[in-house]
């Protein structure tokens, strides 16, 4: 996800990077003793060390400004590919859900709140906060399906639906985000109806934490 920081001022001189990255830094740290309402823009630009003028350049307002600070933490690596469907979930989504958990669920909460009204911001924050998660879960499905794990007729855009609504309702409107366990629970709560043979599933990614990861190839067991 880009973090809208142009490269050039009005007047075609670039513009210092490090400006952008301390402005986005200070956000972040504000946030994590702050609430969203009390984020004040010259204060981000005091601890920046930079002015009101120069963030103002860059993002026209603080929902636009805190959307690109947390861009930097949500940025999903991506997924596993290692042949163990349930492997790649848990992994994947745990490098998701780690990231997920540097942001306090009230901050989450009222930056929604606040972009839910602009169709322009609400676009932003889905693409931001919504959007990598769920495509890079889409495609550990993808490979599960092409590998025979999945049933074929599965609804992957449902599945994924059900996955995100669950991971960013417990993010933006719970006490606590969720857990691990939590995760895995609802892993194998939605696989269980679409895996051609999820007990086969389950006892691969179990052999697999006993002798590591096997190698990716169309002759791996699943």
């Amino acid at each position: 996800m880009a973090t809208e920081r142009a490269s050039t001022t009005a007047g075609g001189r670039p513009r210092d990077p490090r400006i952008g990255d301390a402005v986005l830094t200070a956000t972040l740290e504000l946030l994590e003793t702050s609430p969203y309402d009390a984020l004040a823009i010259e204060e981000v630009a005091r601890r920046a060390e930079t002015s009101r003028p120069a963030i103002y350049r860059r993002w026209p307002g603080r929902a636009h400004l805190v959307l690109a600070a947390i861009a930097t933490r949500l940025a999903v690596p991506e997924p596993p590919d290692t042949g163990c469907t349930l492997c790649d979930l848990d992994e994947g989504f745990g490098v998701f859900l780690e990231a997920y958990r540097t942001i306090r669920p009230e901050i989450l909460t009222a930056l929604y709140a606040e972009c839910a009204a602009d169709p322009e911001l609400r676009s932003r924050y889905a693409a931001t906060v919504v959007d990598p998660a769920r495509a890079a879960v889409g495609r550990t499905l993808e490979r599960a399906v092409a590998r025979g794990d999945l049933r074929e007729e599965t609804d992957r855009d449902l599945l994924l639906d059900l996955v995100g609504a669950l991971v960013h309702h417990r993010a933006a409107f719970g006490e606590h985000h969720l857990t691990g366990a939590e995760a895995a629970g609802a892993i194998e709560m939605l696989l269980r109806g679409a895996a051609v043979d999820y007990d086969a599933l389950l006892a691969h990614s179990e052999k697999v934490e006993h002798i590591g990861h096997p190698a990716s190839h169309p002759g791996a067991p699943h």
